[in-house]
């Protein structure tokens, strides 16, 4: 007798060459996609930090940078009270970079003593002057050009300007009033209608006083000019 088996029909499933493409292509497309993602952010990183660089140097080849010593001029406000009513610095500019534009709102008078303001001056440079008492926003400044000038007001390449901020007028002649050096006598304005200076003789700076003059050109790093009154006022000091 014939024994006869039964076999099982087994069901085999797989994938075609074309379902195989399509997956093949789909992988293709998501990967490109993602490498011009990435490719993309990290030009555009690149670019952002491209212009970071460029933009600090521009910042720093914009900039003032201080050459040799703080000069401070001592007077007497309102012919009373010892201080200072002027300081003087040079100035060039940074790393041999671009023009600084340094038109000065006031001139220095005939008199050669106190500043006269200069009428119709585009000023782009701002000075302002901060002790422990106060803040003075806008301080009238003149500048002169020691050694090369090519006659315009724009601090360039190889040369060097002298800039005086004037803390209060001088004073040719006060009835019974002189400072103790015979220097200056000072009213309580520091320009003839402009920005104010110092009027009260009880905050003006004094021995040991800390002061910082601000200079803020129109391009550039702010230009901070820190410096203490030694403990004796003479009539020209040399502050390093």
């Amino acid at each position: 007798m014939l024994k006869h088996s039964r076999g099982r029909v087994k069901t085999q499933r797989g994938i075609t060459g074309l379902e195989t493409a399509i997956v093949m292509i789909a992988f293709v497309v998501v990967a490109s996609v993602f490498a011009i993602t990435v490719l993309s952010t990290g030009i555009f990183s690149s670019e952002r930090s491209k212009e970071t660089v460029f933009a600090g140097l521009n910042e720093v080849r914009s900039s003032l940078q201080p050459r040799g010593s703080v000069i401070a001029y001592k007077g007497a406000l309102d012919g009373t009270t010892d201080t200072i009513y002027k300081v003087s610095f040079v100035v060039s500019n940074a790393m041999e970079g671009e023009a600084i534009n340094l038109t000065p709102p006031y001139t220095v008078g005939n008199d050669g003593d106190d500043p006269d303001i200069s009428t119709g001056a585009v000023t782009k440079t701002i000075v302002s002057y901060a002790d422990a008492n106060q803040f003075l926003s806008d301080l009238p400044w003149t500048v002169s050009w020691p050694g090369y000038d090519n006659g315009d007001n724009l601090l360039e390449v190889g040369e060097t300007a002298e800039i005086t901020v004037w803390l209060a007028d001088r004073v040719t002649a006060v009835t019974n009033a002189t400072d103790s050096g015979g220097i200056a006598l000072m009213d309580g304005s520091a320009t003839d209608g402009g920005a104010a200076g110092l009027a009260d003789t009880s905050t003006v700076p004094g021995i040991d006083d800390k002061w910082t003059i601000e200079i803020k050109t129109d391009r550039g790093a702010t230009l901070n000019i820190e410096r203490t009154l030694p403990s004796g006022l003479k009539s020209i000091m040399d502050l390093r």
